[in-house]
């Protein structure tokens, strides 16, 4: 059923959220990814994986978590923290949608500051590559409080279900509890924003 039938009927949205774990930079070691589900915002199951500091697989590895999950046929939507993983191993947004054929959106705190990000990305291999899935993610909308990218669903919608996913503050809950988990098995103790 699509986003805008589910909340036009109050029916449960069911929602992935990935979030990466803290890491070193420069390190070559694997960079832990949790996914958590989320049945509007009751916690209902988590996945974990991991994927390349600075690579290129963060696309394939979420999108291969999900779909070789159990949890895959009862997902309504994807949620990302930003639009990048392990530094600056970037998610191809619209490439991540069209493979799940599932809206996905990329939640962001606050505005990006391009110019930074791009002056980050140019020290990397592959630069223009990059920049271009970065390009690919589309406009970034705001509906107070959400700063969002959205590929396979209206951003009024999306708007909307995020509000509904979320149980307080500024960030739905299956990426608050993924941020918390995914910080937890790395450093002992969740950090203090989520």
């Amino acid at each position: 059923m699509e986003l805008e039938a589910l909340l036009m009927h109050h029916r449960l949205i069911r929602a992935i959220g990935f979030d990466d774990a803290p890491f070193i930079k420069q390190s070559s070691e694997p960079v832990p990814v949790a996914g958590v589900i989320c049945a509007g915002t009751r916690f209902e199951g988590m996945l974990w994986d991991t994927i390349q500091a600075d690579g290129w697989d963060a696309t394939d590895t979420l999108c291969n978590m999900l779909l070789r999950s159990k949890f895959f046929s009862q997902v309504h939507v994807v949620l990302l923290d930003g639009i990048s993983v392990g530094g600056f191993n970037l998610i191809d947004l619209p490439l991540m949608a069209d493979r799940l054929a599932l809206p996905c959106v990329t939640v962001m705190r606050r505005l990006p500051n391009f110019t930074a990000i791009e002056y980050a990305i140019r020290k990397l291999p592959n630069p223009e590559a990059r920049l271009e899935i970065l390009r690919r993610a589309g406009t970034i909308h705001q509906h107070p409080p959400f700063f969002f990218q959205v590929c396979g669903a209206e951003p009024v919608v999306t708007a909307k279900v995020l509000a509904r996913l979320t149980d307080r503050g500024h960030v739905p809950e299956a990426l608050r509890i993924a941020h918390l988990i995914a910080a937890a098995v790395i450093k002992g103790e969740s950090g203090k924003q989520a």
